[in-house]
């Protein structure tokens, strides 16, 4: 498929990467096995030693993962890409393979609070240390940069409050220095956006979210030019962060389906978003699509649409907020994102509640804050449940 660039990603979402066994499989085929055999002891070692391609063991070599990998990194544009067990795995797998003891990683304050937790408290163990600035300032960016700087790190939009960073000026800014910029692009994916033609060298991916998109498997990706994922690869096949077969070809039938659903989720989104709006117990709402978005005019030079993913305030605090949760009787209470059934999340109790309240108030996440990634469920049935909770706050 790489010979034919000129194809669209709904086409290389379900043709990319397609590998078939000698028995001429349609569907991509599940190879469960933890070994493979060679034919003769010097076919084994030139293997082994990376003379010859080829499979060797499934903690880094398997024939469903390399196809999800190859389809993935067509859909990004990227001349490679790693396939992890976790996006947080993918995370740390990308850190590991390009810093070391010593570097220093600028990263946005609006990251995942799982992120924060990875470089605050695993990453500064190993000496590689972490300034956090504004997601949105490009200058501030530019202020944290030290001699050891060698990774900008974000993810656009960020998560929940859907702010969007300038990528090809945060690119320019690292670039100049030699510096290494690594997107997470989870929220968008490389259906309404791609971080490596605007500049980024990396993009990080928690294929747990919308590339599954119906919540069944954890994976992770590490997309970009062959000579950073090589790096990434070799920690791969020592530390061993690896996607299983099963889930990578659960993957791979995600994927054909993805610019359908993402592109009917961000629909719905929006209107959602907008019903938000006007609501009179709703404070602010969160969306890149709305022209009440700070960085809405942004937004539309780096994303096809506004995304899936809306937060919105509650008028009052966390008991107002939780009420509106609690009455849910159709959005699910859980933190995961991308999957067909709409979800709905108290993030500072969630997924950013173990960071601290400093960080949390940085991160302009309030008591009353409330994030809903849409599904494809009927917008109407979606407004008369959340108008459930919110009548009564």
């Amino acid at each position: 498929m790489a010979d034919f660039p000129e194809y669209r990603p709904e086409t290389l979402a379900v043709r990319a990467g397609q590998q078939r066994s000698q028995f001429g499989e349609h569907s991509e085929a599940l190879y469960l096995t933890s070994s493979f055999v060679f034919p003769s002891a010097a076919q084994a070692a030139r293997r082994f030693s990376g003379e010859e391609e080829g499979n060797v063991y499934a903690r880094f070599t398997n024939p469903t993962v390399t196809m999800f990998e190859e389809r993935l990194a067509a859909l990004e544009g990227a001349e490679d890409c790693v396939a992890t067990a976790s996006g947080m795995s993918a995370i740390m797998a990308a850190v590991l393979a390009h810093l070391k003891q010593g570097d220093h990683i600028v990263a946005s304050n609006s990251l995942f609070g799982a992120t924060v937790q990875l470089f605050n408290n695993i990453l500064s163990r190993t000496g590689i240390t972490t300034t956090f600035v504004s997601h949105t300032d490009p200058a501030a960016w530019e202020a944290a940069i030290r001699p050891e700087t060698k990774l900008f790190f974000l993810e656009t939009p960020s998560n929940p409050l859907t702010e969007i960073a300038d990528i090809r000026t945060l690119a320019g800014i690292a670039h100049a220095r030699n510096i290494l910029v690594a997107v997470d692009n989870c929220f968008c994916t490389p259906i309404l956006q791609r971080p490596l033609d605007m500049g980024a060298d990396l993009v990080i991916h928690s294929a747990t979210k919308f590339l599954d998109g119906q919540g069944r498997v954890l994976g992770g990706a590490v997309c970009g030019p062959k000579k950073l994922t090589e790096e990434v690869f070799k920690y791969l096949r020592t530390a061993g962060p690896t996607l299983s077969a099963f889930n990578a070809w659960v993957l791979l039938k995600g994927l054909e389906t993805l610019k359908l659903r993402v592109e009917a989720q961000s629909a719905k989104a929006a209107q959602l978003a907008a019903w938000l709006e006007a609501h009179p117990k709703v404070g602010r709402v969160f969306y890149p699509g709305l022209p009440s978005h700070p960085q809405y005019e942004l937004a539309k030079t780096q994303q096809k649409s506004g995304g899936a993913i809306v937060a919105f305030e509650v008028k009052g605090a966390r008991e107002q907020a939780w009420q509106v949760v609690d009455n849910c009787r159709l959005l699910s209470i859980t933190a995961n994102l991308g999957d067909t059934k709409t979800t709905i999340t108290h993030p500072a109790s969630t997924t950013h509640g173990r960071i601290s309240p400093e960080a949390r108030a940085a991160a302009g996440i309030s008591e009353g804050l409330l994030r809903i990634a849409v599904g494809l469920e009927a917008v109407e049935d979606l407004q008369a449940d959340l108008e459930r909770g919110l009548s009564l706050t």
